[in-house]
């Protein structure tokens, strides 16, 4: 048997502003062929299918297309709901849909109840079983009453939830030998987390130790971006695109799984192919223009540090020339940090005249000194009011 784990497709998400339903298009289209190609029985998509509770029509459309090709292509789907789904409509038809091959998995009461796949026979003549188990996202203030959980928290629900999945095989292991597959949208522990999780708890709250997931065959996770192996059976697939410009050095993929009769016998890496490229540029602007070693970059989505000890004017005009799809410009000028420790009010408190002021006002809230034509302007500006009051 062949899985192909993945997980946070996050249909329907922007990039910077930058739609990206034609980019999740093409990750659909290596996903199917990846499929066909690798020989994939199951698909397991381990939460945040869509990237928001009301997704567009359009979205949902990219998934009906994306179901019904990987079942023609005769895989089964096994799909888990993450924090970014709404459990209930993507559930919605869950009983009619086992019958075309795709297995939800968004309910607590369904936690204990796997999609069962025959091995064969093991070593020992026993017969052997597939038993694929999925763990939604548990949100433990609703969820923490119905599980019987002791306390609203992560650990607490995510236990009581493997709990239940561990009765369930040690009942089947009675008759035949069971190999399990969990897959589960949560924070592990061990896990390195990237800006685009959003509202994701660090430092041990929110986090679940990774003990909670030993004993089962594998197990695949949902929830972070970045595709780890935790550790010789708990594994995140990551996202099949870059969502934010931490992911720059990710390369994304997916893990395919083979599982016989004796257990897991192979996990190796299936790797996307990026619609675009992610550059993370920090420098001048004059360096930044002109270095040709950024050539790569002119076709990628940027992220621009400068670094020009003042702001230069027209900057994001100018990068735009060369890299047109620069899409986050900062800026951190040389010696700002030790600016940084002098107050504003302490900065201008020694302002020789009412024109310093001004120009240290200016300087202060767009990062760069006036030019001599500002200083006229503000200094015709100044002599204006100075003989206004003088007329009264």
């Amino acid at each position: 048997m062949r899985l192909l784990h993945t997980s946070d497709w996050h249909l329907g998400r922007s990039f910077h502003g930058v739609g990206m339903l034609d980019a999740q298009r093409a990750f659909v289209d290596q996903l199917v062929a990846a499929v066909q190609r690798d020989g994939v029985d199951v698909v397991l998509i381990a939460g945040d299918v869509y990237d928001r509770a009301l997704p567009g029509v359009d979205v949902v459309h990219l998934l009906d297309d994306a179901l019904v090709r990987l079942t023609a292509a005769g895989a089964k789907v096994v799909l888990t709901s993450g924090n970014h789904d709404s459990a209930i409509r993507l559930g919605f038809a869950s009983r009619l849909l086992e019958r075309g091959g795709v297995h939800l998995r968004t309910r607590v009461e369904d936690l204990a109840t796997p999609l069962l796949l025959p091995l064969g026979t093991d070593d020992a003549g026993k017969k052997a079983i597939l038993a694929l188990y999925g763990i939604p996202w548990l949100e433990p203030r609703l969820v923490a009453e119905q599980l019987g959980a002791e306390t609203a928290s992560h650990f607490e629900v995510t236990r009581v939830a493997t709990g239940l999945i561990r009765g369930d095989i040690a009942r089947r292991a009675a008759s035949a030998t069971v190999h399990s597959v969990v897959l589960a949208h949560t924070f592990a522990s061990g896990g390195i987390s990237s800006d685009s999780e959003r509202d994701l708890s660090i430092g041990g709250v929110g986090a679940v130790p990774l003990d909670l997931f030993d004993g089962f065959s594998y197990t695949a996770l949902g929830h972070l971006h970045g595709r780890q192996q935790l550790s010789g059976s708990v594994r995140y697939s990551g996202s099949p695109l870059a969502y934010s410009f931490s992911e720059s050095a990710h390369q994304k993929g997916a893990w395919l799984v083979d599982i016989g009769a004796e257990g897991v016998t192979a996990v190796t890496e299936v790797l996307w192919e990026a619609p675009r490229s992610l550059a993370v540029l920090r420098g001048t602007l004059e360096d930044l223009l002109a270095d040709p070693g950024h050539a790569w970059a002119e076709s990628a989505y940027c992220q621009i540090t400068l670094t020009d000890p003042q702001r230069p004017a027209r900057a994001m005009e100018r990068l735009r020339a060369r890299f047109p799809d620069t899409l986050v410009l900062a800026f951190d000028p040389e010696g700002a940090a030790a600016t940084s420790r002098t107050s504003y009010s302490s900065r201008l408190a020694g302002a020789p005249d009412d024109l310093s002021l001004c120009c240290g006002f200016l300087e202060h809230v767009r990062g760069r000194t006036a030019d001599q034509a500002e200083k006229n302007a503000l200094a015709a500006a100044l002599e204006n009011v100075r003989l206004l009051e003088a007329s009264r």
